[in-house]
C-alpha cells in the first residue's frame, strides 16, 4: 500500500498521495487540493514547492552533492568536454564516440551567424548591457531559423541544439568586439568549442590568440559547472515559457533575462566587486569577517552561502583547484585569489559560519577564474548563460515530451481591495 498524507480541513478530510524520487527524494501530491477543498497552498519563491518532476539533475545540498543523469559532478573534472556534458543533459545518456563526433561536426557547420543577423550588432550602442544583446540576438535567431519554431521529433531536436549551442558563443563573442570598438572575428573550424570561443573574443587580424590547453581545460570545467542546476530561477523561467508551447528560442532567450538578474547570473560580479574593494581599501580578510558578522555593518560578505547547499558547494571546490592550476600555470599570483582563500579559510574556522552552514558557493571563485582567462566583469553573466544554455535545452525538451504538462499558471491570495464602485472623475 502506497504511503498517503492526510490533510483535515474543517469537516473535510483529504488524502494525497506521497510520490517517492529515485534518490528517495518524498513530496506530497497536491494536485487535488484546489478541487476537493476549495483552497490553494501558499509558498512565496516555491521554497517548499516541487514544479514538475525531473530525470536530468540531482542535488542533494546537505550532503553537498551534485549529479548530471546519474554521474557525479566531480567524474567530468579530468578530462573536461562540455560538448559531451551538453550531449548527455539533453538526450539523457553519454554518447558514443560516432555520436559525439557527429554533434561536434554539427556544432562546427552553424558557428556562423546569418550575415543579416550580424548587421544588428552596427544598430546597437557599444556601451550596451552584453545580456540585454544575447537575450535580443536568440530572439533574433528564430528569425532565421523557422523550421524550428515546432520542434516535434529528436533529430529536430538535435539540429536546434547544435544551432543554439554553436551559435550562442558567437553572438556572445561579437558582442564583446562590438563593445571594443574591434572587428569581428570569425569561427575556426579547426578549433575545439571553448578554444574556439576564446580565439572569437581575443585574436586580431594577423594575429592570432593561441590556447593553452590549460586555459581550454578551465572554460571546459566551468561551463559543465554551470550547464544545469535543478529548478533554479532562469531554468524555471524556462520551463514557465516552454508550457505555453513557446519555441525554444524564446524559451532560452526568457531564461538569458532571468539570468541576468544579480541575485542569480550576477553573484559572481557581486563577489569580483567585493574582493577588489577589500584590495583596494587595504581592508584585512580578518577585519572582513567581523564586519560580517556585525549585523550593523554595511558591509556584505557574498560567495557565502547557497539557497539549497547546507554544506560546501561542490562546484566551488572543483573551480578553486582550478584556479589553483590555472594560476600556476600563468606563473603570476593574483592578491584577489589570495584574499579570497584567507576568507574562506576564516570562515570555515568561525563558529557563526559554521552554525549557519555558510560556506562559499561557485560564484566565490569562478569570477576570479574567468578574470585569469581575459574575460572582462560585464561579461561574466553571459560566460554563465553559454554554460547553462545545454541545461535549458535538455529540461523544455523533458518538459515538451512529457504529456501531462500543462501551462504554469500558479494561484494567488489576494489582499487587495474588496468590492468597491467606480467614482466619476468629478467626485474624486
Amino acid at each position: 500500500m502506497s504511503e498517503k498524507a492526510i490533510l483535515i480541513v474543517g469537516d473535510k478530510k483529504l488524502e494525497m498521495p506521497i510520490i517517492v524520487g529515485s534518490e528517495g527524494e518524498k513530496g506530497i501530491d497536491i494536485s487535488q487540493l484546489r478541487a476537493q477543498t476549495g483552497m490553494v497552498t501558499y509558498d512565496p519563491s516555491f521554497g517548499n514547492t516541487a514544479s514538475c518532476s525531473s530525470a536530468i539533475t540531482f542535488i542533494d545540498g546537505d550532503q553537498g552533492i551534485l549529479r548530471y543523469r546519474g554521474i557525479p559532478i566531480e567524474q567530468f573534472v579530468e578530462k573536461p568536454n562540455f560538448v559531451e556534458v551538453a550531449w548527455l543533459l539533453i538526450f539523457g545518456r553519454l554518447p558514443k564516440r560516432e555520436e559525439l563526433q557527429s554533434f561536434s561536426d554539427q556544432l562546427t557547420e552553424n558557428e556562423l551567424l546569418h550575415e543579416g543577423l550580424n548587421h544588428q550588432y552596427q544598430q546597437i550602442p557599444v556601451d550596451a548591457p552584453p545580456m540585454a544583446i544575447l537575450s535580443a540576438s536568440l530572439n533574433n535567431l528564430a528569425c532565421y531559423h523557422q523550421q524550428f519554431l515546432a520542434v516535434e521529433d529528436i533529430e529536430s531536436l538535435g539540429a536546434v541544439a547544435a544551432r543554439l549551442i554553436s551559435k550562442v558563443r558567437t553572438m556572445a563573442a561579437f558582442s564583446y568586439r562590438r563593445s571594443r570598438g574591434l572587428p569581428f572575428i570569425y569561427p575556426d573550424p579547426h578549433l575545439r568549442y571553448g578554444a574556439n570561443f576564446l580565439h572569437m573574443m581575443f585574436s586580431l587580424p594577423y594575429r592570432q590568440y593561441v590556447v593553452t590547453r590549460e586555459m581550454e581545460d578551465a572554460l571546459n570545467l566551468f561551463l559543465i559547472l554551470h550547464a544545469d542546476h535543478e529548478q533554479n530561477c532562469s531554468t524555471s523561467t524556462v520551463r514557465t515559457v516552454g508550457s505555453a508551447r513557446a519555441n525554444l528560442f524564446a524559451s532560452c532567450a526568457a531564461g538569458v533575462s532571468a539570468l541576468w538578474g544579480p541575485l542569480h547570473g550576477g553573484a559572481n560580479v557581486e563577489v569580483m566587486e567585493m574582493l577588489q574593494r577589500i584590495h583596494d581599501g587595504g581592508i584585512s580578510p580578518d577585519e572582513c569577517i567581523r564586519m560580517a558578522k556585525d549585523k550593523e555593518s554595511k558591509f556584505k560578505l557574498f560567495g557565502f552561502g547557497h539557497r539549497v547547499y547546507k554544506n560546501y558547494d561542490p562546484r566551488a571546490k572543483i573551480l578553486r583547484s582550478c584556479c589553483d592550476k590555472v594560476f600556476a600555470t600563468l606563473k603570476r599570483p593574483d592578491p584577489l585569489l589570495d584574499t579570497a582563500r584567507k576568507l574562506e579559510e576564516l570562515a570555515l574556522e568561525d563558529k557563526y559560519f559554521q552554525d549557519r552552514k555558510l560556506y562559499p558557493n561557485v560564484d566565490f571563485y569562478s569570477g576570479i577564474l574567468l578574470r585569469a582567462m581575459g574575460i572582462p566583469t560585464n561579461m561574466f553573466t553571459v560566460m554563465f548563460s553559454i554554460g547553462r544554455l545545454p541545461g535549458w535545452i535538455a529540461q523544455w525538451k523533458e518538459q515538451h515530451e512529457d504529456p501531462t504538462t500543462k501551462i504554469v499558471r500558479p494561484r494567488q491570495i489576494y489582499t487587495g481591495p474588496t468590492k468597491c464602485d467606480y467614482v466619476p472623475m468629478e467626485q474624486r
